[in-house]
């Protein structure tokens, strides 16, 4: 299963430097379900292999000059805030055993496991999704743009502290959609989001994890090869175009975990 794990890990990377996103979906699965560790432990793992794997994958966009720093800080500020209180206030307060109806027994691994496999389906409905049919809210929201793209930073912020999941799915069409950023700059500047996010979540909460640090520095180096890889097929191939095969691949990783942690 390890080995599945590591090459798990190279999609993991592809997909970041694709499309920018909804590789950190499949982290903290494959932390998880093939190498056995604890859903808490996971998340951790999960913000410093996606927080570094998308340092390298930012780098290369930064070169090219499509990282747009100003709307980075937009979005930014109010997601690394939040995910800084969520990791070091919100997360501690999560109970390992919410409650228990008959035989079920509502633990925190299992709860963080819902809340992540709920992020799943919204991810694959956005990546399915082929074209955005929200043009009267974009436009009823023009004047506010700014402030509901903070918004939707510190709900990012709350996600990635929480499942250890970057939030590139909601942050690309925030940049797109309401801050008018073009694709290409909006998947590196995406990229450089959800590598501050994730690796600030990651130390801020560092200290109350013990870390294997062979195994995490191993699968981030297999990511972050990953992460070259889907930088390089991305000037041949276009990443929008792959993202409705890769929804549906997600949505039924989403209902997999549904139906294996309430049911089995």
């Amino acid at each position: 299963m390890e080995i599945i794990g590591y090459a798990a890990s190279v999609l993991i990377g592809i997909s970041l430097g694709l499309i920018g996103g909804g590789g950190s979906i499949l982290t903290v699965p494959v932390l998880v379900y093939l190498f056995g560790l604890d859903v808490f432990i996971a998340t951790e793992y999960s913000l410093f292999i996606v927080g570094v794997s998308s340092v390298v994958g930012s780098w290369s966009y930064f070169k090219k000059g499509l990282v747009n720093f100003k709307m980075a800080f937009i979005f930014g500020l109010p997601s690394i805030i939040s995910i800084f209180l969520t990791r070091t206030y919100l997360l501690p307060l999560i109970p390992e055993e919410l409650f228990s109806i008959k035989d079920f027994i509502l633990t925190r691994n299992i709860f963080l496991l819902l809340i992540f496999a709920a992020l799943m389906i919204l991810a694959s409905y956005k990546m399915i999704r082929t074209k955005v049919s929200s043009e009267a809210v974009v436009i009823e929201q023009e004047g506010n743009k700014t402030i509901w793209a903070m918004v939707q930073g510190i709900v990012v912020g709350i996600l990635t502290g929480l499942v250890g999941a970057g939030g590139g799915f909601m942050i690309i069409p925030a940049l797109v959609n309401l801050l008018k950023v073009p694709m290409k700059m909006a998947i590196g500047t995406s990229l450089l989001l959800i590598s501050l996010n994730s690796l600030i979540g990651f130390f801020s909460s560092v200290n109350d994890t013990k870390i294997d640090w062979n195994i995490l520095v191993a699968i981030a180096a297999i990511a972050i090869i990953g992460i070259l890889i889907g930088s390089q097929l991305s000037k041949k191939i276009e990443g929008k175009k792959l993202k409705p095969a890769f929804g549906w691949f997600i949505l039924i990783m989403g209902i997999y975990i549904i139906v294996k942690e309430i049911f089995f």
